[in-house]
């Protein structure tokens, strides 16, 4: 996985809504990038849930949180949709993974990223992450303290 204290791949991708995402131009707010699976599959299902719980404590502290998986924007439309997912879910889709990869969370050996979170500064900065695996939730109190502390 990327190490913590780099500075934060930048990239652009697009999320349900066609809309195009560039990490640097959310520079001066702490930014959340989850990457899970794929849309629809179990435990990716019940990770989004938890999210969409913590959307208000996560917008008070102002922070961007971003899913991010290889599905391609039309699939995360119907996931969203189909959810109640009101954050960006952005298509890691072609060339496939290429994000997760500057991360070091793809698993090549399936096609798919891992289950990963990092929260980046305002500065651009990686401050906390890590890489769970595909079976299990990340721990979003540990998220909630490193946002911020990216604040800080």
């Amino acid at each position: 996985m990327i190490s913590i204290g780099n500075d934060a791949p930048d990239f652009t991708l697009t999320d349900q809504d066609n809309d195009s995402h560039t990490l640097s131009d959310y520079r001066g707010q702490p930014v959340v990038l989850l990457f899970y699976p794929l849309d629809f599959s179990a435990v990716c299902t019940n990770e989004m849930a938890c999210v969409m719980d913590m959307m208000a404590q996560f917008n008070e502290l102002n922070a961007q949180i971003f899913g991010i998986s290889v599905d391609s924007r039309y699939s995360h439309k119907a996931f969203a949709d189909a959810r109640g997912i009101e954050y960006p879910l952005l298509a890691d889709f072609h060339p496939k993974g290429a994000v997760a990869q500057a991360y070091d969370v793809y698993l090549d050996h399936a096609g798919i990223s891992s289950r990963a979170w990092f929260v980046i500064d305002g500065a651009g900065t990686i401050v906390a992450g890590k890489d769970v695996g595909p079976p299990n939730l990340p721990d979003f109190e540990a998220i909630v303290e490193a946002i911020e502390s990216a604040r800080d």
